[in-house]
Formats: C-alpha cells, structure tokens, sequence
C-alpha cells in the first residue's frame, strides 16, 4: 500500500472514531440516566470529550496529505485545551454525583447496558489501536503512532466500565457502581492533564501513562 492510500487509511480511522465515540456517548449517556448509572452517564460524557481530541487527529490526518506533520498546529493545540477543561469538567461532575448517590442512596436499576457497551467498546478500541499503530509505523509518523498509543486510555477505560457494570449486576452492592464512575474520573482527570501537556509542548510524541 503507497503513502498515498495508507494516510486516507489513516483519515478513514480518525472518521470511524469520532462518529463511533459520538454514537457510544449518545447510547451510554442515555442508559446512564435512565438506569441512574454514574459510570455509565460518565464513561458516555467521556466518550462525547473523545470526540473533541478526534476532530483535531482528524485535523492532522489532513495536513499530513500536503507534508510531513511533525509539530501540532494552532487548531490541534485549541482541541486539545478544550479537550482538557471539559476532562476536568468531567471528573468534578463525576466526583459530585458520586457524593450525591451516597448521600441520597441511589442504586442503578441495572447495568446491563454497561456490560455491553463496554464489551463492544473493548473490541473497537483494540481494533483501531492496532489499526492505527500499524499504519503509523508503516508511514513512520510520530502523529499517528501518537494517535495509537492514547487509544489505550479508551481501551483502559472500557475495562473499568466492564468491571465495575459486571460486579454491580452480579452482588447488587450500590458503592460498586459510584466506584466505577470514581475511576472513569480518575481517568478523566489524567487524559485533561494529559491534554493541556500536549497542547503546551506542542510535540506529536504521547505522553499517556499508557503508552
């Protein structure tokens, strides 16, 4: 495959990760609310902030068609301080909610959704991770590699989802569920400060504890 056909690859994978991280944060958001899921309702606002950093990969993926991308340019670094608010943003909306479930003793009704969701979300990000990391090796591109590698944190995060969904279905333990959506904040909070390094350093190399 010529350089040519291997970056509209590349444009092609960015695509299926913004509208698929659209599509997962619409039906998690959803599920989330209706069966007073916090790590669910978190992991789908999560999934809409993903969108965000996908634009500007996408952003990227174009510029790499006319040369060689080795730096971030002014709109990729915009995305990226956006991206890290709206994290930050998240895991303080998470943390309250967390609070208010235990103050209030809410439980979900089920987390059912969650354990589908997540399973259907570990097999995507793997699929695009290696996706992604094979083109970027073959076109020796420190941006999509960069792409590849903070994939993970998704990859990751599915995992938690899955754990906390699957235990709170099977011993029905409330703090179960309000434990999950802590570590979707958790994770929320390192992919913001993650974000605002990239966005400062203006280099295409990933800094995710992941990589």
């Amino acid at each position: 495959m010529n350089e040519h056909k291997l970056i509209k690859l590349a444009l092609v994978l960015a695509f299926i990760t913004i509208f698929y991280n659209l599509a997962e944060g619409i039906v998690s958001v959803s599920f989330g609310i209706s069966d007073e899921t916090l790590s669910l309702l978190g992991f789908g606002v999560d999934s809409f902030v993903e969108v965000i950093s996908g634009i500007g990969i996408a952003h990227m993926v174009f510029r790499m068609r006319k040369h060689k991308v080795s730096r971030r340019d002014e709109f990729e670094r915009l995305a990226l301080r956006i991206t890290g608010i709206s994290f930050f943003l998240l895991a303080l909306g998470i943390i309250g909610g967390a609070i208010i479930n235990i103050l209030q003793n809410n439980q979900p009704e089920t987390t059912v959704p969650g354990i589908i969701i997540s399973s259907l979300s570990i097999l995507t990000m793997y699929f695009l991770m290696r996706k992604k990391l094979s083109v970027g090796r073959k076109l020796n591109s420190d941006a999509i590699i960069a792409d590849a590698n903070c994939t993970k944190s998704c990859f990751y995060l599915s995992f938690v989802l899955l754990i906390a969904s699957g235990l709170y279905e099977w011993l029905r333990i409330p703090y179960i569920d309000i434990a999950g959506g802590i570590g979707v904040a958790i994770f929320a909070f390192k992919e913001g400060k993650e974000a605002f390094e990239k966005a400062k350093s203006k280099t295409l190399s990933c800094s995710c504890d992941s990589c």
